[in-house]
C-alpha cells in the first residue's frame, strides 16, 4: 500500500486541498491482488487504490466515458497482414495505463488511509486519473492518441483503435485494446523508438 501511495504521489495524481463548500468528495477503497508466476508460485503482492466512481454525478464530475476498443475483425486483419508480409509483431502492456490520463473536471476524493493532512476537512483534488473513475479509460485513450499523432501516426476512420504510420522506408500498424498495444510492421527500429517515446510520455 505504501509503495502504491508513493507511486501516486510521485506521478502527481492529486493535490491535497480544502474541500470547497459546493463539492462532495467520492470515496475510495483498497483492492489487493496476488500476482502469480506461470508455475503458480507467487510473484508479488499488489495493492491498488480505487476510487468509488459509481458515486460520481454525470455532468458534474465526469462527462465523456466512452473509449474505443479494437474490433475483433481488425485484430484478425492485422494478424493476417503480418503473416502475409512477414512483419515483426510485438505486444506492449502499458503499466498503470489509467493513471496517465489528465483530468479536466474537478473531482474530489476523501484522503485515503495512510496519508496525513495538515488541516481537517481536506481532500484529494485529482489532476490525473485513478482506477475506478468513470472517465479513466477515456482520459487514457485521449492521452495515448495525442502522443501517437505527435509521432505522425494516423488514426483509421473505420476503427479508432487502429493507428498507421507510413514512411518512405517503413510501415507500422498499431492496435489498442484497453491498455494492451499490438505493433505490427517492417521496422524494429520504429518499434524501439515508439517504445522509448511511450516510456517518456506516459
Amino acid at each position: 500500500m505504501q509503495v502504491e501511495l508513493l507511486a501516486l504521489e510521485k506521478s502527481g495524481t492529486w493535490d491535497i486541498v480544502n474541500l470547497p463548500s459546493h463539492a462532495k468528495p467520492i470515496g475510495c477503497r483498497w483492492i489487493y491482488k496476488v500476482k502469480p508466476h506461470v508455475n503458480g508460485s507467487i510473484e508479488r503482492y499488489k495493492a491498488l487504490l480505487v476510487a468509488k466512481g459509481y458515486t460520481q454525478i454525470d455532468g458534474l464530475d465526469y462527462f465523456d466515458t466512452f473509449s474505443p476498443v479494437a474490433k475483433l475483425a481488425t485484430v484478425r486483419l492485422v494478424m493476417a497482414l503480418a503473416s502475409i508480409n512477414n512483419w515483426y509483431l510485438h505486444q506492449l502492456d502499458v503499466n498503470d495505463a489509467f493513471l496517465h490520463g489528465e483530468l479536466e473536471e474537478d473531482v474530489y476524493m476523501i484522503v485515503p488511509p495512510g496519508i496525513k493532512t495538515t488541516k481537517p476537512n481536506q481532500v484529494c483534488k485529482f489532476k490525473k486519473s485513478l482506477y475506478g473513475l468513470k472517465q479513466a479509460s477515456r482520459k487514457w485513450y485521449k492521452k495515448l492518441t495525442y502522443v501517437l499523432t505527435q509521432q505522425h501516426y494516423t488514426q483509421a476512420t473505420s476503427d479508432h483503435s487502429l493507428f498507421i504510420k507510413k514512411t518512405s522506408d517503413s510501415f507500422i500498424v498499431l492496435l489498442v485494446y484497453v491498455d494492451d498495444i499490438i505493433l505490427a510492421g517492417d521496422s524494429l527500429h520504429e518499434f524501439q523508438h515508439l517504445n522509448s517515446i511511450l516510456d517518456t510520455s506516459l
